[in-house]
C-alpha cells in the first residue's frame, strides 16, 4: 500500500512521544501490505471497524488514540484522515473528515 501521507502521523506522535512506537510500527505494516478487501485487514487488525467509503479505524496502543484512513483497494493508496485521542474522535464524523 501506498500511505499518504506519514507527515500527519509524525506530528501527531511529536506532540504524542507515547503514540510514536505504535503509530511507526502500524505505517511499516500498511506500506508492506496488499490489502485487497476490509476481510484482509479484519484478519491482522481485528478491532479495526469499518466505515461506509471505504473508511477503517484502527485503534492505535491499545484503544488510547484512532486513526482513521481511506483505502482505495484497486489502486493501493491509504489516505491517512484522522490521527487523534478518542476524545478529539468523538468530536469528529469519521464518514466525512
Amino acid at each position: 500500500m501506498h500511505v499518504i501521507t506519514r507527515q500527519k502521523l509524525s506530528q501527531f506522535w511529536r506532540q504524542h512521544p507515547d503514540a510514536a512506537d505504535a503509530l511507526k510500527a502500524w505505517f511499516k505494516e500498511a506500506e508492506h501490505a496488499y490489502w485487497r478487501s476490509p476481510s484482509d485487514i479484519k484478519a491482522r487488525y481485528g478491532s479495526a471497524d469499518f466505515l461506509p467509503g471505504n473508511r477503517v479505524v484502527f485503534n492505535i496502543k491499545g484503544g488510547h488514540y484512532r486513526l482513521v484512513v481511506q483505502i482505495h483497494y484497486n489502486t493501493q493508496i491509504v489516505y491517512i484522515r484522522f490521527v487523534g485521542t478518542h476524545q478529539a474522535y468523538d468530536k469528529i464524523d469519521a464518514e466525512k473528515i
